[in-house]
């Protein structure tokens, strides 16, 4: 599938956003907490903060209850969800 600027439509009108590729890794802690990191950074999160049993307490605002993620692999996912989210609804609103 030929790839397109960012920001365009490809010629038969379909979406921009091509689906990610899946991983051949596992997720680690520190990964999971460079995300963590970044989406609060932009604001994406309130929090986020891993508990000793390798689980992941996530508030996406102040008054929002606690998720709790199962491990980084969840964290990451989190992350791509909302990575996914925010670049579709730029393209739509172009």
């Amino acid at each position: 599938m030929p790839r397109h600027a960012p920001g365009h439509r490809p010629p038969d009108g379909g979406n921009a956003i091509h689906p990610r590729p899946a991983r051949t890794t596992a997720a680690t802690v520190a990964e999971a907490g460079a995300w963590a990191e970044v989406l609060g950074g932009y604001r994406h999160l309130h929090a986020a903060l891993p508990v000793p049993n390798g689980q992941w307490l996530v508030q996406h605002r102040p008054q929002a209850p606690v998720l709790d993620l199962d491990g980084p692999a969840a964290m990451v996912e989190l992350a791509a969800e909302i990575q996914h989210r925010t670049r579709t609804t730029r393209t739509r609103t172009r």
